[in-house]
């Protein structure tokens, strides 16, 4: 009896590589602090005008506070900015672990971003470059 052959049209599977979750893990991590960012977004209008209301004092200039009109239309674009936020790391990451070249280019530019997150995101991004970089983690993502 012989073993079955796998379909000619399906690819072979390839192990993934190790140093793939280099790249998997820290976009999760940011997947889940972008999750918390949207939750609590519709409840930082206060915080806005006191945000305001601090960086007038520090610099010695009066500012007024933002009407309840302009708040309302900053925390929807914030509100719509994490959203689309959100989908990019979550298609990235699953672009990835499906093997998929755009989505390794998608993190590095990810990475890039991170880095001015100083000093959290800047680690997150150091560690994406080193395994976007990764010879294995560019040869599973060329096959597809």
């Amino acid at each position: 009896m012989t073993a079955p052959t796998p379909h000619p049209t399906q690819p072979p599977t390839q192990p993934r590589p190790p140093k793939l979750a280099f790249l998997t893990v820290p976009l999760l991590i940011s997947l889940f602090t972008q999750c918390l960012s949207l939750l609590m977004t519709p409840f930082m209008g206060n915080d806005l005008n006191a945000t305001l209301a601090e960086y007038g004092k520090l610099t010695g200039t009066t500012l007024p506070p933002l009407p309840p009109q302009t708040v309302q239309a900053v925390l929807w674009i914030s509100l719509i900015l994490t959203m689309a936020l959100i989908l990019w790391l979550y298609n990235t990451r699953r672009a990835l672990l499906e093997g998929k070249h755009w989505g390794r280019v998608s993190a590095i530019v990810i990475a890039v971003f991170s880095l001015l997150l100083f000093p959290f995101g800047t680690l997150l991004g150091i560690v994406m470059l080193i395994g976007a970089f990764d010879r294995d983690v560019v040869n599973y993502t060329r096959r597809k």
